[in-house]
């Protein structure tokens, strides 16, 4: 991934084309929602939450409501501008008495797949963000067009699960500075702080990410899934469907990871994640349907398990997949029904 360029191609932040009025309610609102799809992205950017970006969004529309004479002060003249510095500021606050949220190879060492995993554990676990959400944030045609590019290197699961490693204000100048592509003078201004100290900020995160990361070459900017990832995710769905343990492993890098929050257990490996996978393949586990789902700009499966003896098939995990020279480098499966309701799935399939 390459740092110190911009990564979206959204508008200046200092555009003064547009300067509303907001001293009406319903045109307010009206224009607010505009924004409301990219400003959550930006929230769950900075939160690695999808349910906290949810309540912040709103936050930011009762802060900007209440604050709405400020506008145009300043010099300041771009509303959608405006509404991320509330955003972001929202988004600090929060943090300031928050934990970061986490996977479980942040809390724990690889697992041995001979050991039952560990029960699920109450911690702030990093949350996916379906794509169905994602395609609502697009700016439609002739509202402010680029007003927000998702770019895939900026919302996969491995990007949100490094910049958590950032201090808040760390990660609010990279945001602002290499996704947003907001200059360094509007950084430091909303920062509350210098340029030197926001350009300070910026190049440590990008020191940190570069640790986190690496230096990836195979991030791809493109949002839409290509023809190999809807094949190699066909074929993850019937390998689990079908319980063929071979064409699963089949789908998977030697170096696989395999993680299950809320369960702070994960596997390292191809030959551990199909030793741990073993009880899944047999009758006694039940029999799979998964669905395929998009989040993050990655492929994914919810899978819905037909407990021996029960008639419907209930929602088990939705698995979220980083897909690597046409193999599955990672697996991040989220345990639980409230991701069904999340991604807008039913509750239960009868067949």
């Amino acid at each position: 991934m390459s740092h110190g360029r911009r990564l979206s191609t959204g508008r200046d932040p200092t555009d003064t084309a547009e300067q509303p009025d907001l001293r009406d309610e319903a045109a307010f609102t009206a224009l607010f929602e505009r924004h409301r799809g990219e400003l959550q992205v930006h929230c769950y950017r900075m939160l690695g939450s999808l349910e906290d970006a949810e309540d912040l969004v709103q936050e930011t529309f009762l802060r900007a409501w209440r604050s709405r004479e400020s506008f145009g002060t300043e010099g300041r003249f771009s509303f959608r501008a405006w509404l991320y510095r509330i955003a972001t500021n929202a988004c600090l606050d929060v943090l300031r008495s928050r934990s970061r949220r986490v996977l479980p190879p942040d809390v724990a060492p690889a697992a041995d797949p001979t050991v039952p995993p560990s029960p699920p554990a109450d911690l702030p676990w990093l949350q996916p963000y379906p794509d169905r959400l994602l395609d609502q944030a697009v700016a439609p045609p002739g509202e402010e067009p680029g007003a927000i590019v998702v770019a895939r290197e900026t919302i996969e699961l491995a990007f949100i699960a490094a910049i958590q490693h950032l201090p808040p204000r760390q990660r609010a100048a990279l945001i602002l500075r290499d996704v947003l592509g907001w200059s360094a003078k509007e950084s430091a201004s909303l920062l509350q702080t210098t340029v030197p100290s926001a350009n300070s900020a910026l190049q440590r995160a990008r020191s940190t990410l570069r640790q986190r990361l690496g230096e990836r070459t195979n991030w791809r900017t493109s949002s839409e899934p290509t023809s190999e990832e809807r094949e190699l995710l066909r074929r993850y769905v019937e390998a689990h469907e079908s319980a063929d343990a071979d064409a699963l492993a089949a789908l998977l890098r030697d170096d696989a990871r395999l993680t299950m929050p809320p369960h702070p257990t994960w596997f390292e490996g191809r030959a551990a994640i199909m030793l741990a996978s073993t009880q899944a393949f047999t009758p006694a586990f039940g029999n799979l349907r998964s669905v395929p789902v998009w989040a993050n700009r990655q492929p994914g499966a919810a899978h819905y398990l037909r407990a021996p003896g029960q008639t419907r098939f209930e929602p088990l995990a939705v698995d979220v997949l980083r897909v690597e020279d046409g193999k599955i480098a990672e697996i991040t499966s989220f345990d639980g029904s409230a991701y069904f309701v999340m991604f807008g799935l039913p509750l239960s399939l009868d067949r």
